[in-house]
């Protein structure tokens, strides 16, 4: 009898490995926020992880009203070149951005009361894009659809409310379906209520879920380089940069600026989207203004240089480029990364006059600003009273004025500014004014 059962434990042990090696790995993450950078990051990480698993399925939790269409598109691309099943989880709304991504999926499971669709391009404040940005859109969700084998003419309804599809929709009405809806069409395997119930229906019985993990600094990451942080950092770069250039001299304004720097640069160098010679170009740019700080009076080439230096350092560090290679970008992700930063230029310059006003004229940082008064008869005398009585002297530019520089009157040198124009080095001038701490000449002429 012992015998018997030895045997017996013998012939069942192959059957239980047997067991465990017919068990599948299915690898699940969610997609609960806006199509955005780090929503494409957090897709990235999880297909690479999903591999590192060799996991047998890819279960994706989809619950967002979508986002950028940049970022969907390299969403949709990764899931159409992924070389496992990769199956949609839509549990409430899969809308605009949201419903492209669920179509690269090659299967979709919807949890009851969800819907699906409304892929109209929009722009920040909701209003309807030109129809360029529509005819792209509705491209990608057709060829998307049709990869997958499903219609195409409902997937462009969803973008173009146009297009009437027979018995479906009538034009003038973007398509979005309910979960009965999207079951009755194709758009839905299944109504489930649980990844279990997805799974179950897929014919998966034997099987370990394995979730995405994400660190703290996965997620510091990710909101750094979210648009709205993003912005703020070169905001704060641009600001940094501006109050620097008011009052020459490292301080404050440029320490803030070159952190608010390594606070965008370093996650996208981690991420492999910044590479060394767009921060490279970045901090050449940092280089050149305070050469023309120090170095070089006024502002002229040396300082326009490093603006252009910056602005491409900050632009192309948001693009995917391989070195200097661009082929595979597309020119519009450029000219929005483009428009990003200069937004925030246009932004961060006139709020850095509104708020350094703010802050020397508040009672709660007026201590930074110097108000005792210093009179006559305490022995004090005007600053720029030397300066003023030169008014009406000759004199030789010391240097290049474009339009600040320096004068030589007499045997001494003094700030000025050009009137008009700028002076060329060694030009004879005349004072015809004295404004804000420096002299005002023109060229003599006499």
């Amino acid at each position: 009898m012992r015998h018997f059962l030895s045997l017996l434990l013998i012939a069942l042990l192959p059957l239980d490995a047997m067991a465990q090696n017919d068990k599948k790995t299915v690898y699940r993450f969610s997609i609960d926020e806006e199509i955005a950078p780090p929503a494409s990051l957090r897709v990235e990480k999880a297909m690479a992880e999903a591999a590192e698993l060799n996991a047998d399925i890819i279960v994706v939790h989809i619950n967002t009203f979508g986002g950028t269409l940049d970022d969907a598109d390299k969403i949709r691309t990764a899931f159409l070149q992924a070389d496992r099943p990769v199956y949609a989880y839509i549990d409430n709304n899969a809308a605009s951005a949201g419903a492209l991504i669920s179509i690269a999926c090659d299967s979709i499971y919807m949890h009851s009361g969800s819907s699906i669709g409304a892929a109209t391009v929009v722009d920040q404040m909701g209003q309807v894009q030109p129809d360029k940005y529509q005819s792209y859109m509705r491209s990608l969700m057709r060829t998307t659809a049709e990869a997958r084998g499903r219609r195409p003419d409902i997937a462009q309804a969803m973008v173009d409310p146009d297009i009437k599809v027979e018995g479906i929709s009538d034009s003038g009405k973007v398509l979005t379906f309910t979960t009965q809806e999207a079951l009755k069409y194709g758009y839905c395997e299944a109504e489930v209520e649980s990844v279990a119930q997805l799974l179950q229906h897929a014919g998966v019985e034997n099987y370990t879920i394995r979730e995405q993990r994400y660190t703290f600094i996965d997620k510091l990451i990710g909101f750094l380089i979210t648009p709205v942080v993003s912005g703020i950092l070169i905001m704060l770069i641009i600001g940094g940069i501006y109050f620097e250039l008011q009052q020459p001299g490292i301080g404050f304004p440029l320490i803030l600026a070159l952190v608010a720097a390594a606070l965008y640069f370093a996650p996208l160098y981690l991420e492999g989207l910044a590479t060394y010679w767009e921060i490279i170009i970045f901090f050449v740019g940092i280089v050149l203004i305070i050469l023309e700080l120090f170095v070089f009076p006024g502002f002229g080439v040396s300082g326009i240089m490093g603006i252009i230096c910056i602005v491409a350092g900050l632009v192309f560090s948001m693009v995917g480029n391989v070195g200097f290679d661009f082929s595979g970008i597309p020119a519009g992700l450029i000219a929005n990364r483009l428009m990003t930063v200069l937004v925030a230029l246009a932004v961060a310059l006139p709020l850095s006059i509104w708020l350094g006003k703010k802050l020397f004229e508040s009672t709660l940082f007026g201590g930074l600003a110097l108000n005792t008064e210093e009179t006559a008869d305490q022995g004090f005398t005007v600053a720029g009273q030397r300066e003023q009585s030169l008014v009406g002297q000759r004199g030789t530019a010391a240097t290049i004025l474009r339009p600040a520089g320096k004068v030589t009157i007499g045997e001494r040198n003094f700030d000025a500014v050009a009137q008009i124009g700028y002076i060329e080095q060694g030009q004879p001038v005349v004072v015809v004014d004295y404004v804000n701490g420096s002299l005002v000449v023109t060229t003599d002429q006499h």
